[in-house]
């Protein structure tokens, strides 16, 4: 093959290569559980690929990148993405789709704090466009976020904060997700657990979410994947069974907020 990158500091390896164009923004997450969002058209296109690129999120001592994402751009203000959030959470609410309304992570340094109004076409614009991503902890939590709640920014700095990490030391994945999504987690300890992402209960990006998985002590997650769904799982569907081979799917997540 041929060098892809120019890689400088010792130890320093390739995360993910991704298709992108000028429309979209990328999304880093790094294991400390800070994230940053910033428009593809900030890193500037190079003339060798033997270059060592420009930064996108400054890490802190210690901490690594563990996903990189391509998300669709949309113009929305913050207290645009905010008001919106909050009237898609009364929105399921109303439908008995959600019991908690913390959806919205509170505002942080440089971030707006102001109350708007959406009109009913905005608010349908931001509906069709609303992206969500799936955050899994070490310790078995995780929960799905709009992506509004990660706002745009210049890249470059440490981001905001992608999961309560009080009471965990590092983020195990963090990934986009859509509706009929399957994800699979994978344990240190050999235990494997397969479930709907639907279950998972949509909450602001600085909460721990709900228990996905129940470890033992000292046990932790170390993969978690989206897998698609075969043609033997869709024909076991309609026959109104399951595919032998299919991991257990698990009760509905426990809320741990």
């Amino acid at each position: 093959g041929k060098i892809a990158m120019k890689l400088d500091e010792e130890g320093s390896k390739i995360l993910d290569v991704r298709l992108c164009n000028e429309d979209q923004d990328v999304l880093l997450v790094s294991a400390g559980g800070r994230a940053i969002r910033f428009p593809v058209g900030d890193v500037r296109v190079f003339a060798s690929r033997n270059s060592t690129g420009v930064r996108g999120i400054r890490l802190k001592e210690n901490d690594r990148l563990i996903s990189m994402a391509i998300l669709n751009h949309i113009d929305v203000t913050t207290d645009e993405a905010r008001a919106y959030m909050k009237h898609a959470n009364a929105m399921r609410r109303a439908a008995g789709l959600e019991e908690d309304d913390a959806v919205v992570s509170a505002p942080e340094d440089g971030e707006a704090g102001a109350d708007v109004a959406l009109s009913p076409e905005r608010i349908a614009e931001l509906g069709a466009a609303e992206e969500f991503v799936l955050t899994v902890a070490q310790d078995g939590l995780g929960k799905r976020s709009s992506a509004y709640d990660y706002r745009v920014m210049g890249r470059g700095n440490q981001g905001v904060a992608a999961h309560d990490m009080s009471k965990v030391k590092e983020l195990a994945a963090c990934f986009p997700v859509i509706d009929g999504d399957t994800v699979m987690a994978v344990t240190d300890g050999g235990q494997l657990i397969r479930f709907p992402v639907d279950t998972v209960r949509i909450a602001a990006r600085a909460t721990k979410g709900v228990r996905l998985i129940r470890l033992a002590e000292g046990e932790k997650v170390v993969s978690v994947v989206r897998i698609a769904e075969s043609e033997d799982d869709a024909s076991a569907e309609e026959d109104g069974g399951e595919a032998s081979d299919a991991p257990n799917t698990p009760d509905a997540p426990e809320d741990e907020n």
